[in-house]
């Protein structure tokens, strides 16, 4: 029960952080916030405080921030919708912003406690608790014949006696390249549990997939001083942002040369799930893994898909180029059939999520 609870809070929490980015842009450039919301209506409790009710509402599912002018025409000069068109487009990534920031801090923090890094075969004095990775498994291999999973630690190997416990992959890559069509013993850790299994590596088996059908990294936990940490955590979300831009692009491309995106959608459900599993390994690589997920969604809302931020930014830059707004009517009408789109998209993503899982 606390797993879950900590792990649905803190996605709870990330949703959030980024409406108080918006909240806090539109305050410094003087917009009106009619109301900051954790949660959902129905409201629970509220309490207006200068010209913004702060309210507690019964859906806990994220946060949201009310802005007179932003989904309706509005003659208030301190609304949204009379603001110079620079200052809502900050206002607008101000949620985008938060993200980030939130991510850099994180990591930060993992840094200076000790992040767990991939890492090759090479000596490294400074390195903690190096380990051997499974980081892919093969369909229909040995490994997952034996229930072998992402994320499981190679603790030990033996054979007849012979045994002895892996850090590199190297290692491991010789002791079943030498036992191959035998039997062999692997003590494995997956989270808290450590449990053995016994599998035969394949003497000839399928190109890329190895004897045992794994893919293998060496990983230990690397600590960066007090001072190098943030500079860090800012270098390592600047590095995923561009890797996920870059995952995205490539499967985007695929789609429209008509080869498989290589993309697998994970929706509440699926995310919560994985928070719920790295939160077993560690408090690091639940911090790590939350950090992820914000720069996951810093780069979603970015997408020119209405009923995101990137949506709203989209309308923004048109009426840049136009000089004149998209009409209310058509960005409203535009902006509720994307959402539709996306709540049926996530339905059928919580549906494979709840069945892939169950």
């Amino acid at each position: 029960m606390l797993t879950i609870f900590i792990a649905f809070f803190s996605l709870i929490g990330l949703i959030t952080l980024h409406e108080l980015g918006h909240f806090l842009f539109a305050k410094k450039f003087g917009v009106k916030v009619e109301e900051f919301g954790i949660g959902y209506p129905p409201r629970l409790f509220g309490k207006k405080i200068g010209e913004t009710v702060y309210s507690l509402n019964l859906l806990p599912f994220g946060a949201f921030v009310r802005l007179p002018g932003e989904m309706e025409e509005s003659d208030d000069a301190q609304s949204f919708s009379k603001q110079p068109i620079k200052k809502r487009i900050l206002i607008v990534l101000g949620g985008v912003f938060s993200f980030w920031v939130i991510a850099a801090i994180i990591f930060s923090i993992v840094f200076s406690l000790g992040a767990p890094v991939a890492i090759g075969d090479e000596t490294d004095a400074n390195l903690i608790n190096p380990k051997v990775t499974i980081v892919a498994v093969a369909k229909d291999s040995p490994a997952q014949a034996v229930g072998l999973k992402i994320g499981d630690t190679i603790k030990e190997l033996s054979f007849m006696g012979e045994q002895f416990s892996p850090d590199k992959t190297k290692q491991v890559q010789d002791f079943t390249n030498s036992h191959l069509d035998e039997e062999v013993n692997l003590i494995i850790e997956r989270g808290k549990e450590v449990f053995s299994v016994s599998l035969i590596p394949r003497i000839s088996p399928p190109q890329g997939e190895g004897p045992m059908g794994v893919a293998l990294t060496r990983t230990a936990i690397k600590k960066y001083p007090f001072y190098l940490a943030p500079w860090q955590g800012i270098m390592t979300t600047g590095k995923l942002t561009i890797s996920i831009i870059n995952g995205y692009a490539g499967a985007i491309k695929n789609i429209f040369i008509g080869e498989p995106s290589g993309v697998q959608m994970t929706g509440p459900v699926g995310v919560f799930q994985m928070l719920a599993q790295a939160q077993e390994l560690g408090m690091i690589y639940f911090l790590n893994f939350l950090a992820m997920i914000s720069v996951y969604l810093a780069v979603f809302n970015l997408m020119p898909i209405p009923a995101v931020d990137g949506g709203k930014l989209l309308f923004l830059t048109i009426e840049a180029v136009r000089k004149k707004p998209v009409p209310q009517k058509i960005e409203q009408n535009i902006t509720a059939v994307f959402f539709m789109l996306l709540l049926i998209l996530m339905v059928f993503v919580t549906i494979n999520d709840i069945s892939r899982i169950f």
